[in-house]
């Protein structure tokens, strides 16, 4: 298959791009261009990947070239955006060019091109403190910051091309992936390198809601089970564990896994506003089992250790910790 991935030199959108073509499949890499002619994450992928990419170093938000980058492909994956909920609140402006011009260009150019395929990618951060758990596909999308609005109208905009010319998309809804290569900006990633990096008084925002974390190969599955599939259209679908965690036990854990003994302190820097906090996410995953027949390999308490383990063998590797400021916060 002929694929265009954007956001392909993100965390997810790199795992995503690897994953592909180590399948076989003809992949052009939407990265953003910038002046160090830096593919990032995908920099660090190994040799003989690189060597069968297709890389376009553009920007999401000019039309002309989501247009050029599309041209002769049969499906897009479009997972570019700004996704950092802190930096949402002093530059908005970002992210309605990012989020929702950025996947209307991908819109408009799909329908242009007759591309047969968009997977288009939303967040469970749509949902707000969850109503009812676990939460499905027609809970209510609640805004609880600017970040969460412009993924909700980009959503929206989605729907409305399919509902209007027939669009063939389907909207993938992960909730919160971790793994190797996540910016230490997520929580995770933050606990892990302070710990690593021989803190043992851990910085965190609440540390009372509820998260379902996913494992970063299982989201990486089921957007190729969306991608493989000839069903959904039109469709949103949940990518979740079906399970919660708060994010104190998740320090916790962390800490038992890496020998630790930690002390967690509030830093109100990291402290959403009052309203603005998602107290509670907890994914129902039945529609997308229906579907796609998809199913997360690391799901549960037990499956959310071992994915853990997994990340913390990646950070604990000194080049790759090196790559991350963990004594600084980052928005």
């Amino acid at each position: 298959m002929k694929v265009l991935v954007t956001g392909a030199d993100g965390f997810i959108g790199s795992h995503l791009t690897e994953a592909l073509v180590r399948r076989g499949d003809d992949v052009r890499a939407f990265v953003l261009y910038n002046s160090f002619g830096s593919w990032g994450w995908l920099d660090y992928a190994p040799a003989e990947l690189k060597s069968r990419l297709d890389v376009f170093a553009g920007d999401i938000r000019d039309p002309r070239g989501v247009v050029q980058a599309m041209k002769g492909r049969d499906a897009v994956l479009h997972l570019a955006a700004l996704i950092s909920i802190p930096y949402s609140y002093h530059s908005p402006d970002t992210y309605v060019d990012t989020n929702v011009k950025g996947t209307l260009n991908v819109l408009q150019a799909a329908r242009e091109l007759g591309v047969r395929r968009v997977v288009h990618t939303s967040t469970s951060e749509v949902y707000g403190t969850a109503r009812f758990v676990p939460i499905t596909e027609e809970h209510p999308l609640q805004a609880q910051s600017p970040y969460s609005a412009t993924k909700i109208a980009a959503d929206q905009l989605a729907r409305a091309f399919h509902a209007s010319f027939g669009l063939p998309v389907v909207t993938v809804r992960p909730f919160n992936t971790y793994g190797p290569r996540q910016s230490a900006r997520a929580v995770i990633p933050t606990i892990i390198t302070q710990i690593a990096g021989g803190q043992r008084r851990i910085k965190l925002g609440a540390i009372s809601p509820t998260r379902d974390f996913s494992y970063v190969q299982d989201t990486v599955a089921g957007f190729i089970a969306v991608l493989n599939s000839d069903q959904g259209l039109g469709e949103v679908v949940n990518l979740g564990g079906n399970f919660e965690v708060s994010i104190g036990d998740t320090a916790r854990l962390i800490a038992e896994t890496m020998n630790a003994e930690i002390e967690i302190v509030c830093d109100e820097s990291r402290v959403r506003p009052q309203h603005s906090e998602v107290e509670r996410l907890w994914a129902d995953n039945t529609k997308v089992r229906r579907l796609f027949g998809w199913a997360p390999a690391w799901g549960g308490r037990d499956g959310f250790r071992r994915g853990l383990a997994e990340t913390i063998d990646w950070y604990r590797v000194p080049a790759n910790l090196a790559r991350f400021a963990a004594e600084r916060y980052h928005i």
